[in-house]
C-alpha cells in the first residue's frame, strides 16, 4: 500500500477519475457528491410536485373527485415530508459540498467517507417513504408534523415513515458535522471567517443549526413509536401522558428547521446579487451578525405555531414579541441586498432573474409570517389556507427560486457549459407568473375559513381554489423547461468561457471552468475582502 510519501511520487492519473457505476457508488469527490445530492433532490423535487399536483387536482372543485379522504391526507403528508427532507434539504447540502470547498480554498470536504455515507443514507429512506404507499394501511396521514395522537395511531406506514426521519437525520448530521469541520479548518491562508463567502457563513451557521435540532426529531419520533409500540405513554393522557408536549417537542425542532431551509438561500442570494449588481455586498458584517442573530432567535419562538392550544396568555406574548424580533435581522437582510443592488450596473441573467424574484416573494412570505406572529389574529387563521400561502412564499419562492439560481449561477462552473439563457429566463418568467397564481388566491381562502389539510370544501371556495389549481399544473409543467434545459446544455451546450459572470470575483471563478476534478492539491495564499471577494492569490494547483 502506497505511504502518504509514495503517493506524492505517483503519477497523476493515479489520482484521476474512478470510471462507471463505481464513481458514484464510491465517491468520495465532494464535487461528485455534489452531484449525487442535486440529482437526488431533484428527482424527489418531482415526486414532490406530482404529489402536489394530486392534491391540487382533488381541490379543483368541491366533493370527492379523485382520491379518498384517506390517501388524500397521505398526499398532503408525504408531499410535506418529501419537499422538505427529500427536495430543499439535500439540494443545499449538494450546492455546499459542492461549493463550500472552492468558495474557500479547501482541498475537499474534511470528511471524504463519511461524505459518501450521508448521501447514500438518502436513498433508502426516501425508498421507504415512497412504498410505504403501498403497505396495508397505506402512507402516514398525519401530515407532515404528524402530531399525536393521530400518529400514535395507523397503520405500518407511520413505522416506515418514523424510520425514514431517522435515517435522514443520520444523514443531515454527518453532513452538517462535515460543514462544520471543513468550514473551520480547511479554509487556505487568507481566508479568515470575516472574509469568507456568505454562502460559507450561512452554510456553517445552518449545519450548526442541523446539528443542533435533528437529535430532538428524531427524539419525538422515538417518543411516538416506543408509545405505538412499547407501552409508553409520552403522548396519552390517560396514561398520564400529554398530546400538546408533542407539539412542543416537535417544534422546537420545526422551528429552527424552517431556518435551515431559508438560511443557505439567503447565502446564494448574498453572492449572486453582488454579481450581477458588480458592486461588493452592502454591509457584509451586518449580513453575517444578521444570519447568527436569526439562528439563535430561531430557538425561541416554537410556540408561535401553538397559539390554539391553550397556552397562557405570558407565553402568548412573549412567543408574539420573540417572533416579531426575527423579523429585525431579516428585515436587515432585505434592506442589505436593495442597497447592493442601489445604483449597481445591473444586468438580468436568469440567476439574477431569480434572485430577485426571491427578495420580492420571501419578503411577501415574511409580511404574512409577521400577520401570524399576532396571537389574537392566529386564533383565526391558524391551520388555515393562509398559513399555507405564507409558508409556500417563504419555502418556494423563497428556498426553491434560491436554489434555482445557485444551479443557473454555478452551472458553467460544474459543467464547463452555459444553459440555454432563453430558456432560463422563460422558466422564470413562467414560475413567477404561475406561482403567484398558485398561492395568492390562498391568502384569500385562509382569511374566508378555508381550513388546511381537507379533501373536500364548502361552495364558497370553489373559485380561488379553482384558479389555484390551474396555477399549480402551470407551474409543474414549467418545471420541465428547467429539466430540458439543464439536459441539453450538459450534453450539448457551448463551452463555458473561464469567467461566465462578468462580476464574479469568489474563489470560485479564479480556478478552471469547468472546475478540475481535484481543485487545490496545495492550498492557495489569499488576499481576500468581504464576502470572499479574492484581492489576490498566489498557487493552488488543481489537475
Amino acid at each position: 500500500m502506497a505511504t502518504v510519501e509514495d503517493s506524492a511520487h505517483l503519477p497523476h492519473d493515479a489520482h484521476g477519475k474512478p470510471g462507471g457505476w463505481a464513481r458514484w457508488v464510491y465517491a468520495t469527490n465532494h464535487k461528485d457528491i455534489g452531484t449525487l445530492y442535486l440529482w437526488f433532490a431533484f428527482a424527489m423535487f418531482i415526486s414532490g410536485g406530482v404529489m402536489a399536483l394530486a392534491i391540487r387536482a382533488e381541490l379543483f372543485m368541491p366533493g370527492l373527485q379523485f382520491w379518498q379522504p384517506e390517501l388524500f391526507n397521505q398526499l398532503t403528508t408525504l408531499h410535506g415530508l418529501v419537499m422538505v427532507f427529500g427536495a430543499i434539504m439535500p439540494a443545499f447540502t449538494g450546492l455546499a459540498n459542492w461549493m463550500l470547498p472552492l468558495m474557500i480554498g479547501a482541498p475537499d470536504m474534511a470528511f471524504a467517507r463519511m461524505n459518501n455515507w450521508s448521501f447514500w443514507l438518502l436513498p433508502p429512506a426516501a425508498l421507504l417513504l415512497m412504498l410505504s404507499f403501498w403497505v396495508p394501511g397505506g402512507a402516514a396521514a398525519a401530515g407532515w408534523t404528524l402530531y399525536a395522537p393521530l400518529s400514535t395511531q395507523g397503520g405500518m406506514g407511520m413505522d416506515l415513515t418514523i424510520f425514514a426521519i431517522h435515517i435522514l437525520g443520520v444523514s443531515s448530521v454527518m453532513g452538517a458535522i462535515n460543514i462544520v469541520v471543513t468550514v473551520l479548518n480547511l479554509r487556505a491562508p487568507g481566508m479568515g471567517l470575516m472574509q469568507m463567502p456568505m454562502f460559507a457563513w450561512a452554510s456553517l451557521i445552518t449545519a450548526y443549526l442541523i446539528i443542533a435540532v435533528m437529535p430532538v426529531l428524531a427524539g419525538v419520533v422515538t417518543m411516538v413509536l416506543t408509545d405505538r409500540h412499547f407501552g409508553t405513554h409520552f403522548f396519552n393522557a390517560a396514561g398520564g401522558g400529554d398530546p400538546v408536549m408533542y407539539q412542543h417537542i416537535f417544534w422546537f425542532f420545526g422551528h429552527p428547521e424552517v431556518y435551515i431551509m431559508a438560511l443557505p438561500a439567503f447565502g446564494i442570494v448574498s453572492q449572486v446579487i453582488p454579481t450581477f449588481a458588480r458592486k461588493p455586498l452592502f454591509g457584509y458584517a451586518s449580513m453575517v451578525y444578521a444570519t447568527a442573530s436569526i439562528a439563535i432567535l430561531s430557538f425561541m419562538v416554537w410556540a408561535h405555531h401553538m397559539f390554539t392550544t391553550g397556552m397562557p396568555a405570558t407565553a402568548q406574548l412573549f412567543f408574539m414579541y420573540a417572533t416579531m424580533l426575527i423579523a429585525v435581522p431579516t428585515g436587515v437582510k432585505v434592506f442589505n441586498w436593495v442597497a447592493t443592488m442601489w445604483e449597481g450596473s445591473m444586468t438580468f441573467e436568469t440567476p439574477m432573474l431569480f434572485a430577485i424574484g426571491f427578495v420580492m416573494l420571501f419578503t411577501i412570505g415574511g409580511l404574512s409570517g409577521v400577520i401570524l406572529s399576532v396571537a389574537a389574529v392566529d386564533v383565526q387563521l391558524q391551520d388555515s389556507y393562509y398559513v399555507v400561502a405564507h409558508f409556500h412564499y417563504v419555502l418556494v419562492a423563497g428556498a426553491l427560486f434560491s436554489l434555482f439560481a445557485a444551479v443557473y449561477y454555478w452551472f458553467p462552473k460544474m459543467t464547463g457549459k452555459m444553459y440555454s439563457e432563453g430558456l432560463g429566463k422563460l422558466h422564470f418568467w413562467w414560475s413567477l407568473l404561475w406561482f403567484n397564481v398558485t398561492f395568492f388566491p390562498m391568502h384569500f381562502l385562509g382569511l374566508a375559513g378555508m381550513p388546511r389539510r381537507i379533501p373536500d370544501y364548502a361552495l364558497q371556495f370553489t373559485d380561488f381554489n379553482a384558479i389555484s389549481s390551474v396555477g399549480a399544473m402551470m407551474f409543474g409543467l414549467g418545471q420541465l423547461i428547467f429539466f430540458y434545459n439543464m439536459v441539453r446544455s450538459i450534453r450539448h451546450g457551448k463551452e463555458a468561457p473561464q469567467l461566465p459572470w462578468e462580476g464574479a470575483n469568489t474563489l470560485e471563478w479564479k480556478i478552471p471552468t469547468p472546475a478540475p476534478y481535484h481543485s487545490f492539491v496545495e492550498a492557495p495564499e489569499l488576499k481576500a475582502g468581504d464576502n470572499g471577494v479574492i484581492l489576490s492569490m498566489q498557487g493552488g494547483e488543481h489537475h
